[in-house]
């Protein structure tokens, strides 16, 4: 009876450790695809952020592109406008200078004729203060700034 007994008990045994095992293989299953899962989700949401990043990336360097060209641009203008200031201060001082010629209480005293030579019109020497100042640097860049 004894031996009867023990080999039935020690097969309920190694059913209930059978059992046990194969609850764990497919508790192991299961959490390994809820693992996977987990990993492809992480997996498309980085790849998703790499699209936006990219996207965010390209639209930055359009617009650093389009501030460098407009930086260029302003910086070529602003090269003119130096250009022409000073022209224009040397113009000035030269009229000043014609001015003060002709206004014998200041100390010169030119004559008509004296200050269209100095203008370049001997017979209209007024005509010297209509005449357009053509810069430099507005002739080479084409601009057409004309004073």
């Amino acid at each position: 009876m004894d031996s009867s007994s023990g080999i039935s008990s020690n097969s309920s045994g190694i059913d209930l450790i059978d059992q046990r095992k194969r609850k764990r293989m497919i508790s192991n299953r299961e959490s390994a695809r809820r693992s996977r899962l987990r990993k492809q989700k992480q997996l498309d949401e980085l790849m998703a952020q790499v699209a936006r990043l990219r996207q965010e990336n390209q639209q930055i360097m359009n617009g650093l592109n389009v501030t460098s060209q407009h930086y260029v641009h302003v910086e070529a203008e602003n090269t003119i406008l130096r250009a022409q200031a000073d022209e224009l201060s040397h113009r000035l001082q030269s009229l000043n200078e014609i001015v003060n010629g002709l206004n014998p209480e200041i100390g010169g005293g030119y004559t008509a004729y004296e200050m269209g030579e100095y203008c370049g019109f001997v017979n209209e020497p007024w005509n010297c203060f209509s005449q357009p100042i053509v810069t430099a640097a507005a002739a080479e860049a084409g601009t057409g700034f004309y004073y």
